[in-house]
């Protein structure tokens, strides 16, 4: 179990790290951008930490499909991106594969 508590740490750090990133506007903002690489330095580190129990393409698959995820609610929310109903399809379909992975996939259970 702790291995996800790890993944999620993961996804976190990345999330964070991504929405800092663009506020450092292309590196200008040289705090922001110092941020974003300690972020993404800290998510590796977490993902590193999950991979010693769960399967690489649990792992890589859940935290790409997290981000992606979290990362258009936060665009859409906080810095007023556009979203339309097939992205929305796509992000349901996103979500629905990562549910299947995680909880049906016999070939991706914890080692």
């Amino acid at each position: 179990m702790s291995s996800y508590i790890y993944l999620a740490g993961a996804i976190v750090t990345e999330v964070i790290g991504t929405t800092v990133l663009k506020l450092s506007d292309g590196f200008e903002n040289v705090a922001f951008a110092l941020s974003a690489v300690g972020l993404y330095i800290l998510s590796f580190y977490f993902v590193s930490l999950a991979l010693t129990e769960l399967p690489v393409g649990l792992v890589y698959a859940t935290w790409s499909a997290f981000g992606i995820l979290l990362l258009a609610v936060i665009g859409i929310v906080f810095f007023d991106e556009a979203i339309d109903i097939a992205a929305i399809i796509g992000f349901a379909l996103v979500l629905a594969g990562i549910f299947l992975l995680n909880v049906y996939s016999e070939a991706y259970q914890p080692a």
